[in-house]
């Protein structure tokens, strides 16, 4: 077959450098066959991933059950398996390798794409079948140019199974996935929107503290970090103090939950997810706020509450009447309604971690913001903000400031301790990582106070905040009651017969019953605002001192006059090398 690749390399992978640039050769070959951008590449290395991933995990099981004495049923059979038809040395693909140019995609479009695609629709079809058919919903063909290119990239991504990966010193399948769904994220990939930063996400996980038992949710799941990094959380908590099988098999099947409304990124999170090693990922796909379901078979058995919710919503979306209509707080604001969303699905006691840009926290301008922040401090406990650097999220395409909102369901907030991280510099080469969250780590258990950490008491906030609206409301009332006394007056006077009426006093009583209207509403207005203002809750660091200018006008006027004579001896010499090039002319 011309386009038959190499088929003899079984290099053993030492190394997250050399498991790298092995990635990277794989994402070389991509481009080289007219896959160009991440975007476009990470899809279709998912299923290739997922299919060379799944067959190992098949053999373990196979050998697990076979040590049992138990029987066990793999969820592919030939020649679907990729040691049939990928490996090098598998039977197909040698059968396949002598046929004429063309036989791979054949077989690969013909037969393994609808076969796999087709699992779910079967009577008898396992959680797995169906897992591995919704992967494989948006593949119709292969979207590599020739056969050769992808045999060269079915042979790279063969040296990723468990059995040539240096167990000692190689992070596991899910990290390399890990490392292509940062392209995705990187700037100008167009797959910012689906990633937040893993570091952003470790914290956050660490902060909530999931455990085994308890269900966990996503409403905005995109490429799954916050399911796949909880699950790793609460795999390492478990094999620390030996865990049952029942656990296991819990963690594994009955605890991650999450949404996602992208056909491109569905597969992308059920793959992600089955490779860090949860068998059954619901993940509901559909649009979270309007309710829409394109498939929803594998979310059938979700709970209607969730124990933890751990998610960045999208920044800056509009909603239309159908996603606004399904809430109490309407708004076309997207991250207004995910966290309206988000406190509908915690069970009392939930703990939810989130991330939310800089205008929800602040606006209070707008009814929808005001009482959804009015509804988490009366039905929530708001324990903690972080406010994150700047540059955070640049990475993948967005400039926007954010900031970590941590929450527990069921007792209303008193009090709220921020930590600002803002003075951060964040950059490419300076990423947000870790340990740069080590000062925070260290004081959140006792709430301690700091120059990046203080607490504000909303109990008080509330209560200096209606003192001092309450004389504008008294004086809203007072105008009131004076309004309906000339709108009384008023209807009497249009209320006489044409020859009675007194044209003068009408239009006495109609501009007091304006102006006393108009009155009342402002200080209504007034009083509102005071009291809205309770529910701007951004990060507005106390120990943060301005600099400064102790210069006296004397000084300022000296500096100003030497910064002029340096000005105009610029512009002396400028001119004197104009008139000579004109003279030379």
């Amino acid at each position: 077959m011309p386009g038959t690749a190499k088929t003899t390399n079984t290099k053993i992978l030492y190394g997250p450098k050399s498991v790298n640039d092995a990635v990277k050769s794989i994402c070389d070959i991509m481009r080289r066959g007219n896959v160009t951008s991440a975007v476009q590449y990470v899809p279709e290395l998912t299923w290739i991933l997922f299919l060379c991933a799944l067959d190992d995990i098949d053999r373990e099981m196979q050998e697990e059950s076979d040590a049992l004495g138990v029987a066990y049923t793999p969820p592919l059979h030939e020649p679907y398996r990729w040691r049939d038809w990928a490996a090098p040395d598998g039977d197909i693909r040698k059968g396949l390798d002598e046929k004429s140019p063309g036989a791979m995609f054949a077989f690969v479009n013909d037969g393994l794409i609808p076969y796999l695609k087709g699992l779910k629709g079967r009577p008898d079809a396992t959680a797995r079948q169906k897992v591995i058919s919704e992967i494989m919903s948006g593949v119709r063909q292969v979207g590599i140019d020739t056969e050769r290119n992808f045999l060269d990239v079915l042979d790279r991504v063969h040296r990723f199974r468990h059995r040539t990966m240096d167990k000692d010193h190689v992070f596991g399948l899910s990290q390399v996935y890990e490392g292509l769904l940062l392209k995705m994220g990187e700037k100008n990939n167009d797959g910012g929107q689906f990633f937040t930063p893993r570091q952003v996400i470790r914290a956050m996980v660490r902060v909530i503290d999931p455990r085994i038992g308890e269900t966990i949710y996503d409403p905005g799941s995109g490429t799954g970090g916050f399911l796949a990094q909880s699950y790793e959380h609460i795999e390492e908590a478990i094999d620390a103090v030996g865990a049952s099988d029942e656990q296991y098999a819990t963690l594994k099947e009955r605890t991650f939950y999450g949404c996602e409304k992208e056909s491109l990124i569905y597969p992308i999170a059920l793959a992600n997810l089955v490779l860090h090693g949860i068998d059954h990922p619901h993940i509901w796909h559909g649009n979270t706020l309007t309710g829409r379901e394109i498939h929803g078979e594998l979310f059938a058995s979700a709970p209607h509450r969730f124990d933890v919710v751990l998610t960045n919503p999208p920044f800056g979306g509009k909603e239309g009447r159908d996603a606004r209509n399904r809430f109490d707080y309407k708004t076309s604001a997207t991250q207004v309604l995910y966290l309206q969303h988000v406190m509908d699905t915690l069970k009392p006691k939930g703990r939810c971690g989130i991330v939310v840009d800089e205008g929800l926290l602040f606006r209070t301008n707008e009814e929808a913001f005001v009482e959804t922040k009015r509804r988490l401090l009366d039905e929530c406990n708001l324990w903690c903000v972080v406010s994150l650097p700047g540059g955070v999220f640049t990475q993948a395409g967005a400039s926007v400031k954010t900031n970590l909102l941590f929450f527990t369901k069921g007792e209303c907030t008193k009090a709220i301790w921020y930590y600002d991280l803002s003075d951060l510099k964040v950059t490419k080469r300076r990423p947000l990582t870790l340990a740069r969250f080590g000062d925070f780590f260290q004081r959140l258990p006792a709430r301690s106070q700091s120059k990046a950490s203080w607490t504000v008491d909303v109990v008080v906030r509330r209560e200096r905040a209606a003192s001092r609206a309450r004389p504008f409301h008294d004086r809203a009332r007072e105008k009131s009651r004076e309004a309906a006394h000339w709108k009384e007056r008023l209807r009497k006077l249009r209320a006489l017969v044409p020859v009675e009426r007194d044209a003068a006093a009408i239009e006495e009583a109609s501009d007091k019953l304006k102006r006393l209207t108009r009155a009342a509403r402002q200080f209504t207005a007034k009083a509102t605002g005071i009291e809205n203002a309770v529910y701007d809750l951004r990060a507005s660091n106390p120990n943060k001192r301005l600099g400064v200018d102790t210069r006296t006008p004397d000084e300022l006027l000296a500096i100003i006059e030497e910064k002029g004579e340096e000005v105009r001896e610029a512009l002396a010499v400028v001119g004197s090398v104009s008139s000579k090039g004109l003279r030379d002319g």
